[in-house]
């Protein structure tokens, strides 16, 4: 079997990086004839077109990705050896790529990183986006792990490796209320303004399921898709709020918000999507170790 012409891929590698062929062959010194030469001998060796070209424009095709996430990782690893062998120990610094769904938690995200962030050998780039996209970044390696509130099955095609990493009872929070008397559930859902999370979320679906099949009617204020914007929400109005505690960790410590009570047999399930990979990031186990408590904080239900 012939061996990968690693000057090939630097070549391509240079051009998915500059995203132009004219500015990389400028940055490489060589001709733009010669460059697109090169390309097209390792797309031969690899057998997979690397780019979709239209007009003058050039855009990473699925393998083009893939061979780019693999590029990525053949030259940061020459450069670290290069520099460790030189003695220059600030360059071993290791990559981690998170992406999140967007609506998920920030403080549960903050929490699940939080022992990486104070390690100067580690580079975290962390993403948003819908669960959709982000598969669709890890199915080409471009992150490392997902983050999401949503379970994902695999399949031949879609090897994904998904597990649970923390469950949490969903509650019903708001302000102090005083002297009031204690939150009367359910009776006071049709009398205190709701906050609830979107219709297409699994938390929402299952609480109108719940009071459907009660016969419970409540009042909505607003629907939110965002759980930053439901925490803001939550401190600043007289509404009362549907939500993980540890959507609004931070103000149920400072007793700015209080929790009035946990909705019976309704939870947030948290769950870590990944690949099978031949080589196990270190910085992935370490994080997926955590306890369930670490990732939900002190006021895990």
């Amino acid at each position: 079997m012939p061996t990968l012409n690693y000057h090939h891929l630097h070549y391509f590698w240079a051009v998915a990086k500059e995203g132009n062929l004219t500015r990389a062959a400028l940055r490489l010194h060589v001709s733009q004839s010669a460059l697109s030469t090169q390309i097209r001998q390792l797309e031969a060796q690899l057998g997979q077109a690397l780019f979709d070209r239209v007009g003058r424009t050039l855009s990473l095709t699925e393998a083009g990705h893939l061979a780019l996430a693999h590029a990525e990782t053949i030259f940061a690893t020459g450069n670290e050896l290069l520099a460790l062998l030189r003695g220059d120990s600030r360059a071993r610094v290791q990559v981690l790529r998170i992406g999140a769904v967007a609506t998920l938690s920030r403080n549960f995200q903050e929490n699940f990183v939080k022992p990486l962030l104070g390690r100067d050998d580690v580079s975290l780039t962390l993403q948003s986006g819908s669960l959709s996209e982000l598969l669709a970044r890890l199915r080409v390696h471009t992150i490392d792990l997902v983050l999401s509130n949503r379970r994902v099955h695999g399949s031949s095609e879609d090897p994904w490796r998904c597990r649970r990493i923390a469950r949490q009872p969903v509650s019903l929070v708001g302000r102090p209320r005083g002297r009031r008397k204690a939150f009367r559930f359910p009776d006071e859902l049709a009398e205190v303004p709701l906050l609830l999370p979107g219709p297409d979320n699994d938390i929402r679906a299952a609480f109108d399921l719940m009071c459907e099949q009660r016969g419970l009617r409540y009042r909505l204020r607003a629907e939110v898709d965002d759980m930053a914007m439901l925490r803001l929400l939550a401190r600043d109005s007289d509404s009362v709020a549907l939500l993980p505690t540890v959507v609004v960790q931070d103000e149920l410590r400072s007793g700015q918000l209080v929790e009035y009570g946990v909705v019976p047999d309704l939870h947030e399930n948290f769950y870590a999507i990944s690949v099978q990979r031949h080589f196990s990031s270190p910085l992935l186990t370490t994080l997926l170790k955590q306890s369930e408590a670490d990732v939900l904080g002190s006021l895990s239900g």
